[in-house]
């Protein structure tokens, strides 16, 4: 079986002075100097090959864990969403899946194929590029403990397969080959009766939504967790609940949420975050790592 999110092949697109407001879920932020979505894996090597090798370079997903500066982003965005999104059922329980598929679809496909272990990529709000560059997990899976190949690209368009063993996997981190990025990968699920697996995707789903602010613009969550403890725990004891600059404000729902209610500018955002650091590491000598990416140039 192969299928894929889009039925035809959607067309190149390349646009200037893209405003990032409009790509990631934080709804805030400056501008990209090149907005690329490729048509196909050969659309983009072909694309990548004509870049000067100075290009900066940003990978985007949903935007579902990213905040670009108000001065925007000097270089080109490559856009995988809706992009390189097929799902593929492979014999053995394997599930080759492209970069751009969104971690919910691939965990309701893989269990409509009738396979098992997929259920917490339903928790991941991002697309399988994303989740597989950062070691994304949800509900007590991470994604590269079912990982067993992986497909990257070049500068120069080179495709290529790797084996796990091959990086250094780590909590919300992972590095190796450099100049390489995700465009797939092949997951080792298991077959069976996958009734159980499907009400555990639906059961993940409303715990979700009872407990984040899934309505609002936030980014998830914002911090990693610190060994033995929880962010969410340490930022609600520092009394930060509710606190806001301008309009970014940490959740009232999730402490380790932080949303824009309406106007927030990426600058108001990034200083929210650091004074979260700031004051949970002066009460409880924590200093917490943010677990999303910032990228551009200060406004």
């Amino acid at each position: 079986m192969g299928q894929n999110a889009e039925a035809r092949a959607p067309a190149t697109m390349l646009l200037y002075n893209e405003p990032m407001s409009n790509h990631t879920s934080w709804r805030a932020g400056g501008v990209a100097r090149y907005y690329f979505q490729p048509e196909d894996l050969e659309d983009l090597a072909d694309f990548l090959r004509a870049l000067p090798p100075s290009e900066p370079l940003l990978w985007l997903g949903l935007g579902s864990n990213l905040l670009v500066r108000d001065g925007g982003f000097p270089g080109t965005v490559i856009a995988l969403q809706g992009r390189l999104d097929q799902i593929e059922l492979l014999p053995g329980g394997r599930l080759r899946v492209g970069a751009g598929a969104t971690c919910a679809v691939v965990a309701r496909q893989a269990a409509r194929e009738g396979l098992r272990g997929a259920a917490f990529l339903a928790g991941i709000p991002g697309t399988m590029g994303g989740a597989l560059a950062m070691n994304a997990g949800a509900f007590g899976g991470e994604i590269w403990e079912r990982v067993v190949l992986v497909q990257t690209i070049d500068r120069r368009g080179a495709v290529r397969w790797r084996l796990p063993h091959e990086y250094q996997v780590g909590y919300r981190q992972v590095s190796g080959p450099e100049g390489e990025w995700f465009v797939g990968c092949e997951l080792q699920l298991e077959s069976g009766d996958t009734s159980g697996e499907r009400l555990e995707i639906q059961r993940l789903l409303r715990r979700r939504a009872d407990t984040q602010p899934i309505g609002e613009p936030s980014a998830g969550s914002t911090f990693r967790n610190p060994p033995g403890d929880h962010a969410a725990r340490l930022i609600e004891a520092a009394g930060l609940k509710g606190f806001a600059i301008g309009d970014a404000q940490v959740s009232d729902k999730h402490a380790n949420f932080i949303i824009n209610r309406g106007n927030a500018t990426a600058a108001q955002i990034e200083a929210l975050i650091e004074h979260v650091r700031e004051v949970v590491n002066d009460r409880f000598g924590v200093l917490l790592e943010p677990e999303v990416k910032i990228v551009g140039e200060k406004a």
